[in-house]
């Protein structure tokens, strides 16, 4: 069931704290609160009637004082329909009443009851300290013939006593529901936020994957492209060496994007990504990539065993020589760019890509700036670190390490 299909089980005190928006607060009965106020009615009818039967028993109390006490319980009864709005001002009155009425005895316990669920301590125990101090006066003023002064004395101070910690005991329990209701309720919106920013936190992976893959492969393109188009006159196997990498390139970056969007979908929404991933091994491969483009690499690999290198470590050395390559196409076309990476097991892996300023004038390529952003952020993330800049000569440098495990 819903809130709103169980709020009827539930007091309005805590049926309220179900409800949002303007509908909170509005404190409307519900069928629980109903049946709560018949019963008190009833009860306290009950024990106006066993006190009035006493009442009457005794043949000295005329039939006036009799018939003035069945209407003042029968108005005390029904005063108890307030007893929610007005609880201290309802309690207060059938106080002072009962101290010449024993027919109000059963209406003043409820009343004190429910001051003692719907108000602080501190008004309970003031209201509740008078009903205390004039329990001696009400067998004084109107003793019972069965009992005795100090047993009517005893009983109305139990009385008073039992009701007021009961109720204390209802009210804070409630507290204590409403309480873990919203408890509950931040922590169901600290997970969604928490749900939230996970997702965020991948479109930004994903985002950096993308601008990682496919800048690499589309500067290939824009080079070759911008080739044909400023050399119209250049030999056929020259035009078409450009036109095949331009198509290769192409596809590999629809294969690469592909594989990135596959991440977004749901399982068995398409085909899972099945080309194995970059590692330091196929560094050898984009380096040819690189020179079978025209640039200018060369790739001093120092590490003895390539392969045993961790397949994230691999594969973050391998994304950080793609973007490095990639830029210095772009702002350093026709320069040489030097790949080093050294390091083992234990010592981790360092790797610097470096290539002098360009002497040439060249046609810049659009950039944001963002991929070298996104390569910090891949190396501290692996647990290393990176550094970047301009060199004394002009040209630029990028130098990373990433930890390998002993």
């Amino acid at each position: 069931m819903t809130r709103t299909e169980y709020r009827w089980l539930l007091p309005s005190a805590l049926a309220d704290h179900e409800l949002s928006g303007g509908d909170r607060g509005r404190s409307r009965r519900t069928v629980r609160d109903w049946l709560d106020d018949i019963t008190a009615f009833l009860c306290a009818a009950f024990i106006g009637v066993l006190a009035l039967a006493a009442i009457d028993a005794d043949h000295t109390t005329p039939d006036g004082v009799v018939f003035v006490d069945s209407l003042v319980g029968a108005a005390a009864c029904c005063a108890l329909w307030l007893r929610r709005r007005w609880p201290v001002g309802l309690a207060v009155s059938l106080t002072v009443v009962g101290i010449v009425e024993p027919v109000a005895a059963g209406a003043l316990l409820i009343a004190l009851f429910s001051l003692a669920v719907h108000r602080p301590f501190k008004p309970v125990a003031i209201v509740g300290a008078g009903a205390l101090a004039v329990a001696p006066l009400q067998p004084l003023l109107r003793p019972d013939p069965a009992t005795s002064f100090i047993a009517s004395t005893i009983i109305g101070v139990l009385l008073v006593l039992l009701v007021v910690s009961w109720g204390m005991v209802v009210r804070s329990r409630r507290q204590l529901v409403v309480t873990l209701r919203e408890r509950a309720r931040r922590a169901e919106a600290e997970a969604a936020l928490r749900a939230e920013q996970a997702q965020r936190l991948a479109r930004e992976a994903i985002a950096r994957e993308m601008h990682d893959v496919l800048a690499h492969r589309l500067t290939l393109l824009s080079v070759h492209a911008g080739a044909l188009e400023f050399r119209p006159d250049a030999p056929p196997a020259e035009v078409g060496r450009a036109a095949g990498v331009i198509r290769d390139s192409a596809h590999e970056a629809l294969q690469d994007l592909r594989e990135i969007i596959g991440v977004l979908r749901g399982p068995g929404e398409g085909d899972e990504g099945n080309r194995p991933q970059p590692t330091l091994v196929t560094l050898d491969a984009l380096v040819e990539e690189s020179v079978a483009a025209g640039a200018k690499v060369t790739l001093d690999n120092r590490v003895a065993d390539p392969a045993r290198a961790p397949a994230a470590t691999g594969r973050t050395v391998y994304r950080i020589a793609q973007e490095a390559l990639t830029n210095a196409r772009k702002h350093a076309p026709g320069a040489p760019v030097t790949v080093t990476v050294t390091g083992g097991p234990g010592d981790g892996l360092t790797i610097e890509v470096h290539n002098p300023a360009p002497t040439a004038h060249f046609e810049r390529v659009p950039g944001s700036g963002q991929g070298l952003i996104g390569l910090t952020e891949r190396a501290t993330l692996a647990g290393g670190r990176l550094e970047h800049g301009s060199g004394a000569d002009g040209g630029f440098g990028v130098r990373a390490w990433l930890p390998w495990p002993a």
